[in-house]
């Protein structure tokens, strides 16, 4: 496997390490993906955090653990991160991932009970997308939205990687909320896919399609009759699943 293949990006700019670390604050445990050359590994030991540092090319996997076998707090496991198996006790997520490995790396966070936080160098559009800085929402952070906050804490310049990629970095932090928005998984996640079917073009068409009371719903969440899925924020899907669900 070339570089190319695996999207190896590795940051190289210590200031950006330090807005990571800034942004991330890594305590306790930390799962990384995509750990390269270590930079983020050794900077995270630094601070006392126990590093599971995941890096799937076999030359750097093995660079690093030689580098680091006399670090108590760092473990390097040759293989695919997605593929780990999570603690059960409470841990974080840090690290610079392949931009191309994203969606698979962002699912595995959101699908593992004991995580607390994930924070993640990914593509910058994707971070805007997912964050709602364009002023519209993705499906992922909607369906995820009463269980996790997303946040995006500004831009890695693309100068601050080696090799350099074709596009800036977005710092986006997901954290997992004390206490669910929602209830019910089910009935909130059918909600939202039914919102975002498209039929009819916008959310109160959609919706029309399969529950009641739609228009009362729409205009208690403050959602005017013409707005198409993107538009809505998660705050006010979860208002609709209160009026609508029961």
């Amino acid at each position: 496997m070339t570089r190319r293949t695996l999207s190896q990006n590795f940051l190289v700019d210590r200031n950006a390490v330090e807005r990571m670390l800034a942004v991330a604050d890594p305590v306790g445990t930390v799962f990384e993906p995509g750990a390269g050359d270590g930079v983020l590994t050794k900077a995270m030991a630094r601070r006392g955090v126990r590093v599971t540092a995941y890096e799937i090319d076999p030359l750097l996997a093995a660079k690093l653990s030689a580098q680091t076998r006399n670090e108590p707090g760092i473990q390097v496991v040759r293989g695919d991160f997605t593929k780990a198996r999570a603690p059960r006790n409470p841990f974080a997520v840090v690290g610079n991932i392949p931009f191309s490995a994203t969606a698979d790396i962002v699912g595995w966070c959101l699908r593992t009970p004991a995580l607390t936080s994930a924070t993640l160098l990914t593509q910058r559009e994707y971070a805007r997308k997912h964050t709602g800085d364009y002023g519209r929402w993705s499906l992922t952070t909607v369906l995820h939205w009463p269980w996790f906050d997303w946040q995006l804490h500004g831009r890695i310049d693309r100068t601050g990687f080696r090799p350099v990629p074709s596009v800036d970095a977005g710092l986006l932090r997901i954290d997992r909320r004390k206490e669910p928005l929602v209830a019910h998984r089910d009935s909130y996640a059918e909600l939202v896919r039914t919102g975002f079917s498209g039929i009819g073009g916008t959310v109160r068409a959609s919706l029309h399609a399969r529950y009641h009371g739609v228009d009362a719903a729409l205009r208690k969440a403050g959602i005017a009759d013409d707005v198409v899925v993107a538009y809505v924020h998660p705050e006010q899907w979860v208002d609709l699943h209160s009026a609508l669900a029961a």
